[in-house]
């Protein structure tokens, strides 16, 4: 679904609608898609305490709000595959800060599997034939920082409460700041039923803007994010992190299909080599999960 949907958003960025604007449309469906469906199955989980409170605010921030807008800023100034590259650099961080902040025992094969995922997307994206913008790699490298707690703070936010309420509360809390600084009031209504191209293979396919918009908030935003939080329910950080990194190859494969852009045979071989380091990297990281005295909550599923 994340996929999907970074050429989905550069073409709804493309018509006027900026980076910013667009993560404070993300949030805001989340929370509001997340609410109702607390509202109908467990009201409990609108309660917080007050050391949740600044959990939730540090996660919905720092981790659900900055990394979508840097991602944002990332492709609007690098091809998606490329800004894919630099943001999955957070899988290093996730690995670095288990083993040096919370001294998790880490499995020497991690680092190798780490590398291959590295050398693998590089290959994949060509990094050395593609022009890049020095704040694009900015945002690209910001928006592996975000991820990277984003991942770490998810775990341990699993830990106390279901996918869900951790999805709605980081996603209220960041929609909260983007609301403050997006600039949201000054897009022009009519140009929601703007009709605009699809662009590539889809060029001659023409949608009002609020079509592209909807996928992008639903099936690109809030299943995606509530997806990741249920993984973290059950498998670690470090291994949903280099999972989700797979989201570089389906990000080329909609480009092959919608955009006309094939793959070469090195290309095909880096894909090769992600996946064989994804499936080696699930084993390396020892289970460490973010427990609390408060008895855990089973899961959920939306």
């Amino acid at each position: 679904m994340f996929g999907i949907n970074g050429s989905m958003s550069k073409v709804v960025m493309a018509a006027g609608i900026s980076p910013q604007q667009l993560t404070f449309a993300r949030t805001v469906a989340t929370a509001a898609i997340a609410g109702m469906v607390l509202l109908i199955t467990d009201r409990s989980q609108f309660r917080l305490s007050g050391r949740e409170v600044g959990f939730f605010a540090a996660l919905g921030v720092a981790g659900l709000a900055m990394i979508q807008w840097l991602y944002s800023v990332a492709i609007s100034r690098l091809p998606v595959g490329v800004a894919l590259l630099f943001e999955y650099t957070a899988v290093v961080l996730v690995a670095l800060t288990a083993l040096v902040v919370f001294k998790e025992p880490v499995h020497r094969r991690l680092w190798w599997a780490i590398g291959g995922v590295l050398v693998g997307l590089a290959v994949v994206a060509q990094v050395w034939d593609s022009s890049l913008d020095g704040l694009g790699i900015a945002a690209g490298l910001g928006a592996a920082v975000a991820y990277a707690f984003y991942f770490l703070a998810g775990e341990r936010g699993v830990a106390r409460r279901p996918p869900m309420a951790v999805a709605f509360w980081a996603a209220l809390f960041a929609s909260v700041f983007w609301g403050l600084f997006s600039g949201w009031w000054s897009i022009d209504p009519a140009l929601l039923v703007e009709r605009i191209s699809l662009d590539g293979a889809l060029s001659s396919v023409e949608v009002p803007l609020w079509v592209p918009l909807a996928w992008i908030v639903t099936l690109g935003s809030f299943a995606p994010f509530v997806l990741i939080f249920m993984a973290l329910r059950h498998v670690s950080a470090t291994a949903v992190g280099i999972l989700a990194s797979s989201e570089v190859l389906f990000a080329f494969l909609v480009a092959w299909v919608w955009l006309g852009e094939t793959l070469l045979p090195v290309q095909i071989a880096g894909a090769a080599l992600v996946l064989v380091a994804i499936v080696v990297a699930q084993t390396a990281r020892d289970r460490v999960a973010a427990r609390v005295d408060t008895p855990e909550v089973p899961p959920e599923v939306p």
